[in-house]
C-alpha cells in the first residue's frame, strides 16, 4: 500500500485514467496473460523439467524468469484496472483535462497532443501522460493561455491554441 511522506499508510490509491479503447485494450492484455501466456510458460517449465540434464538447465531458468515477469505484469494490470477511471469527454471543455486533445505553439512549432493516463501514454503517437511534465503542465490550461513547462533538462513556454 502506498505510504505518505510521513511514512504512514495512505488510504487513497491514485486513479489511473483510461480512454474507453485503452481500458478495453488493457483488459484484453490482462486476459491474454492469464489465459494464454500463463499456460504457455507453464508448459515450457514442465517441458524443461523433463529434460534430464546434469548441466544447468538454461531453458528451465529462462522459463521461470518469464513466468515471474508474467505474474508481475498480471498483478500490475489487476491493480491498475482496480484503480481505473474512465475518461469522459465533455463537449464544452474550456480547459485541458485528461482525454483532451490540445494544440499548442511551442516556440513556433505547432504540436498536437492527447492527454491520457500513464498506461496508455505513447509519445510516438502524440499520446502523453497526464503525469508527464508536459501533460501535467497542460492540465487546467485554457485556450490562449501561456504555460511554462519544466522538464529535468529545460524550461520552456508554450501557448494553448485549441482544446478538443
Amino acid at each position: 500500500m502506498p505510504t505518505s511522506k510521513k511514512g504512514k499508510l495512505s488510504t487513497s490509491t491514485p486513479k489511473v485514467y483510461f480512454t474507453q479503447s485503452g481500458l478495453e485494450n488493457t483488459r484484453a492484455d490482462l486476459e491474454t496473460l492469464k489465459s494464454i501466456k500463463r499456460k504457455e510458460v507453464s508448459d515450457r517449465i514442465e517441458a524443461a523439467r523433463q529434460q534430464d540434464d546434469d548441466e544447468e538447465n538454461s531453458e528451465y531458468d529462462a522459463a521461470i524468469e518469464e513466468q515471474s515477469l508474467i505474474e508481475s505484469k498480471i498483478v500490475y494490470l489487476e491493480e491498475v484496472l482496480h484503480n481505473a477511471k474512465l475518461i469522459t469527454k465533455d463537449a464544452a471543455n474550456e480547459s485541458v483535462l485528461v482525454g483532451s486533445t490540445v494544440r499548442v505553439d511551442m516556440g513556433g512549432s505547432i504540436q498536437e497532443f492527447t492527454i491520457v493516463g500513464k498506461v496508455e501514454a505513447n509519445p510516438a503517437k502524440k499520446k502523453i501522460s497526464n503525469e508527464s511534465p508536459v501533460g501535467a503542465a497542460l492540465l487546467g490550461a485554457r485556450i490562449g493561455e501561456e504555460i511554462e513547462i519544466s522538464t529535468p533538462n529545460l524550461k520552456y513556454r508554450c501557448k494553448v491554441l485549441s482544446i478538443a
